[in-house]
């Protein structure tokens, strides 16, 4: 009988302690720049929805078009936006939060649906590619471009009318262009249409295979065969079609049209550029063509670019 209530007591000595809370689905132990758990979701909706990481990033660029990609592309019922730009792998305050907050930030899908985010200054961060390369390998990134010329008068374009509206002082666009009779290579919205340099540091970690190049000028003047691609590019089924968009005589561009609901861009999109000096735009034709001649070199194709 010792025996065998020793033989107990030395069993009990000997359970597995309780196990400590478990990380929650996505929630990761390790630091923020390690890869996200495999099933990519959260604690599921009742509704059978979760939250996944995103399997499609549109990175750029700014003043590129890339509101009107991905509303087009949420056209598609397979995909499902963020709402907000995330601006996750760009901000310091942002990334220091982890991919738990990141994750966070995603829309509730089902299994089967893909989650797209839009951050424009992904593209011309130095240190995203590297951050989005840790958290998926292999993602699919869409990438919009325009001719770099008209992407600088938008990109001034914007900060004028929101310094406009702030009643704040702005600078006349010659002004922030040129200096002292060349082109102001201290204006930032020139060093956004550089394509070539930040392209080069996203091809250090991921290949042209993972990155679709979406004409900005083409989508804007035709977008159904741009979309059409992109399709392509993830493997999606086909579904958008011609149906989808209509042509906003006031406005100027295309809008969509979803399942009989029709919508437009905001008001903010398509402002007329201000009128600047042909002798300065054909400055800055000259400024960027060697930049874009390396730039369609890079990624294998040309665009039709000033």
């Amino acid at each position: 009988m010792a025996a065998l209530l020793l033989g107990l007591l030395l069993f009990a000595m000997q359970s597995p302690p309780l196990p400590s809370r478990s990380l929650a689905d996505g929630e990761s132990s390790s630091p923020v720049t390690s890869l996200p758990p495999a099933d990519n979701g959260t604690t599921s909706h009742p509704n059978g929805t979760l939250q996944q990481f995103p399997q499609i990033i549109i990175i750029g660029v700014r003043k590129g078009g890339t509101r009107a990609l991905i509303e087009m592309l949420s056209l598609h019922n397979t995909v499902v936006a963020a709402q907000n730009e995330v601006h996750f792998f760009d901000w310091e305050s942002h990334f220091q939060k982890g991919l738990s907050w990141y994750l966070s930030q995603m829309p509730y899908t089902f299994p089967e649906q893909l989650t797209v985010e839009k951050t424009p200054a992904y593209f011309t961060s130095s240190k995203v590619p590297k951050r989005i390369f840790q958290m998926n390998p292999n993602i699919k990134l869409l990438l919009i471009l325009r001719d770099p010329t008209e992407r600088v008068l938008s990109d001034y374009t914007q900060v004028f009318y929101n310094r406009l509206q702030k009643h704040k002082r702005y600078h006349p666009i010659e002004s922030v262009l040129v200096k002292d009779g060349e082109i102001n290579l201290g204006y930032k919205a020139l060093n956004r249409s550089l394509y070539y340099t930040h392209m080069q540091n996203w091809l250090q970690y991921f290949p042209m295979e993972s990155i679709h190049v979406v004409d900005g000028d083409r989508l804007i003047k035709d977008p159904l065969p741009e979309m059409k691609k992109v399709e392509r590019f993830l493997k999606l089924e086909p579904q958008i079609n011609a149906s989808n968009f209509y042509f906003n005589k006031t406005k100027g561009f295309y809008c969509l049209r979803d399942h009989g609901r029709e919508r437009c861009l905001h008001d903010s999109k398509g402002r007329a550029h201000p009128h600047v000096a042909p002798a300065i735009l054909q400055k800055l034709y000259q400024f960027f063509h060697q930049p874009n001649k390396k730039f369609f070199e890079l990624v294998g194709r040309t665009f039709n670019w000033n």
